[in-house]
């Protein structure tokens, strides 16, 4: 098979179900991650032969995507902030979006030999990408799940930096330690916005690293605000994604517990996605 009628076949199987711009990304994904062209590559070698398990592995691609199966699970990783991270069903898929908390977080705390928390940790992309780009920071990072912790471990261990994995419940972490950062993206996600989503996220992505319930909408982030209160240092920053709903009460959340310059910010896309305090 000849990388041209692999895209050919992808591009068939693909026609109809997602929006060519999509079908296109996708494309370029299974290109990269599966048969290593880039897109250069691609461009110039559409009659470069594949390897003998191309036309099976094009079939399974394909036979997933139509059973909605998220592309990052089926090629085992997913970009985030510029690095290659594995994740399988045991971890969300990284979102553009906490790309943007990540890259707030670097631009607001240009200082070296912080002390940073990440907690619920998934695939550890937070984690992993703040200790890359802050200077010498000391990063650690927890997580109730085992299965997600040993995905986070092998990130680190393939991005080459050092960060210390804990198991913990956010509900119940453990005693404060002392941070100048504590970051969380918890599970927001209230169970009677499932019928607004995608299949491949219901069907796929880990319902705990998702859901709360409608009745308490704010659940972690009980939590985790008054532990941030105990265990950040003065002048420290507790940054949060949140529910687009839940601003006001994540203000008020925040206030009660003793932070100050509370903000509440869009994403790129212009919808509420973040909370930022600091420790007064």
């Amino acid at each position: 098979m000849k990388l041209k009628e692999a895209i050919d076949q992808l591009k068939e199987g693909l026609a109809g179900r997602v929006a060519p711009e999509e079908a296109q990304a996708m494309i370029r994904v299974i290109c990269e991650d599966v048969f290593n062209y880039d897109p250069v590559d691609v461009a110039l070698r559409q009659d470069s032969e594949l390897p003998d398990f191309a036309p099976q592995r094009i079939a399974e691609i394909i036979a997933r995507l139509q059973r909605h199966e998220p592309l990052q699970y089926i090629v085992g990783s997913a970009r985030f902030h510029g690095h290659r991270f594995k994740v399988t069903p045991a971890v969300l898929i990284p979102r553009p979006e906490t790309e943007q908390l990540v890259d707030m977080i670097v631009d607001e705390n240009p200082g070296s030999d912080l002390r940073v928390l990440d907690m619920g940790t998934g695939s550890g992309c937070i984690a992993i990408s703040l200790a890359r780009a802050l200077k010498f920071a000391e990063v650690d990072a927890l997580d109730i799940s085992r299965d997600a912790l040993a995905i986070a471990r092998e990130n680190a261990a393939a991005l080459k930096v050092k960060v210390r994995f804990f198991e913990s419940d956010m509900l119940a972490p453990q005693p404060p330690a002392r941070y100048n950062i504590i970051v969380s993206n918890p599970p927001y996600v209230c169970w009677s916005e499932r019928e607004t989503m995608e299949h491949n996220v219901l069907d796929y992505e880990p319902g705990q690293a998702l859901f709360v319930p409608d009745n308490d909408p704010l659940m972690f982030y009980k939590a985790i605000v008054p532990y941030a209160a105990r265990s950040l240092e003065r002048g420290g920053h507790l940054y949060l994604e949140i529910n687009q709903r839940f601003g006001n009460e994540m203000s008020r959340l925040l206030e009660e517990n003793g932070f100050g310059e509370v903000r509440i910010v869009e994403d790129s896309y212009g919808k509420v996605r973040f909370a930022v305090a600091m420790m007064r």
